[in-house]
């Protein structure tokens, strides 16, 4: 594996999950891999559990690990071709990914969309920029249109908890929240989810449709009442709309997710990348209940993580 930034970039999903579960069994197994092998981790944007459990599976493969704010603490970066760098820019990407490539083996990225200009977001200029000169795998951190390592988590968690002999079926509602956010984690969780053995409901207001490239097998509408019926796992994100692109279009009364709504699904169990509002995405009764997995799927990041390194270790 040279590159992981979208489920385009696995060959075969299960048997990554089933690594990961693996991992999750035995996660120091490996620590030959990555010895004398250093992990790049590059954050232009805040991070907590993306930080936290990539270094820990680093260190579970013996790795060494370097970690740079580069937003607070780099030079300013310049991506554009042929620029004159008489302004605010300080170096070029092509000199700073290179540099990063000579000083690790593998390099993971972190940076977050604008939500200003649709087209240049959806480039992926600065991630693509980055596996075009570092030279050494790349890893997304999240990006401005995906975020792999939280999807692969994910569906860990769902094929632990998934009901034994049918297709579980499998909900992503929007949530409300006080500000315009990407819609990097609903575009990534509707893609792999596609790609995954299961029935897959996405639920929104009026003008909040994801870009079809990734809801492509997925059932979409706006009745979240109707989403819920009978549902076995319930993925809770807000994200601002795709069309009217990086915008606000209602306050969402009545879409937050409570025991009451959940009593349409069949018991299912609530999901959330974190971090959560709480009381504005997500009700306390529900966090604090029996059905929430937020806990679950922010300790298997770590093995999807792990799993990822590890082939790309053994790829190297």
């Amino acid at each position: 594996m040279k590159k992981f930034t979208s489920v385009q970039d696995v060959a075969n999903l299960q048997e990554l999950v089933n690594e990961a579960l693996h991992l999750k069994q035995n996660p120091y197994k490996y620590k030959h891999l990555g010895e004398n092998k250093t992990l790049g981790l590059i954050f232009l944007n805040p991070s907590l559990r993306t930080r936290l459990s990539t270094q820990k599976a680093a260190l579970n493969l013996g790795m060494n690990v370097m970690v740079m704010n580069l937003d607070k603490e780099g030079w300013a970066l310049e991506t554009q071709e042929g620029a004159i760098m008489n302004g605010n820019t300080v170096e070029h990407i092509k000199e700073a990914a290179a540099v990063m490539g000579e000083y690790c083996d593998i390099l993971g990225i972190r940076s977050f969309p604008k939500l200003q200009n649709r087209d240049e977001d959806y480039s992926e200029q600065l991630l693509q920029q980055f596996i075009q000169y570092a030279g050494i795998p790349i890893v997304s951190l999240e990006s401005a249109t995906r975020h792999p390592l939280q999807s692969l988590a994910d569906l860990v968690t769902i094929t632990e908890q998934k009901p034994t002999g049918r297709k579980p079926k499998v909900v992503l509602t929007w949530a409300p929240h006080v500000k315009a956010i990407p819609q990097c984690v609903a575009n990534s969780f509707a893609e792999w989810m596609g790609q995954a053995d299961m029935e897959l409901v996405i639920t929104h207001p009026e003008g909040y449709d994801l870009a079809d490239e990734f809801t492509q097998n997925a059932t979409v509408t706006t009745n979240q009442d109707e989403a819920l019926k009978d549902a076995d796992f319930v993925y809770i994100k807000n994200w601002s709309s795709y069309n009217d692109y990086g915008k606000v279009l209602t306050d969402g009364e009545g879409w937050m997710m409570t025991n009451e709504k959940l009593a349409l699904t069949n018991k299912a169990k609530v999901m959330h990348c974190l971090p959560v509002r709480r009381n504005v995405e997500l009700s306390d009764e529900i966090l604090d209940g029996q059905n929430s997995l937020v806990l679950q799927q922010a300790n298997n990041r770590t093995y999807a993580a792990q799993a990822v390194l590890k082939r790309m270790l053994e790829a190297l």
